[in-house]
């Protein structure tokens, strides 16, 4: 299965960003029960983050992605990228 990234960046406070965090936490390991192999994180500089996982297509990536709580709730705009690994 190919593997995808999603690139984010916060556009909301922080107070309006944290109280979305436990649904994305939620989504994450919804995303890992089915077999995605999910991982999501944040840069040690605030402000943005990553997500890695796996889907079928980029369609199905697409749509996985536009359920993150996050950014159904406008909390962070991004970019979803297909990472094609070379090593492992």
């Amino acid at each position: 299965m190919p593997w995808f990234a999603k690139i984010e960046r916060g556009i909301v406070d922080k107070p309006t960003f944290d109280q979305y965090v436990p649904a994305h936490i939620a989504y994450v390991q919804e995303l890992i029960a089915k077999g995605h192999q999910a991982r999501s994180g944040y840069w040690a500089k605030r402000g943005g983050g990553m997500m890695v996982f796996e889907a079928d297509s980029m369609a199905e990536a697409e749509a996985i992605v536009a359920t993150d709580p996050l950014v159904q709730h406008g909390c962070v705009s991004y970019e979803l990228y297909q990472w094609c690994i070379v090593s492992q």
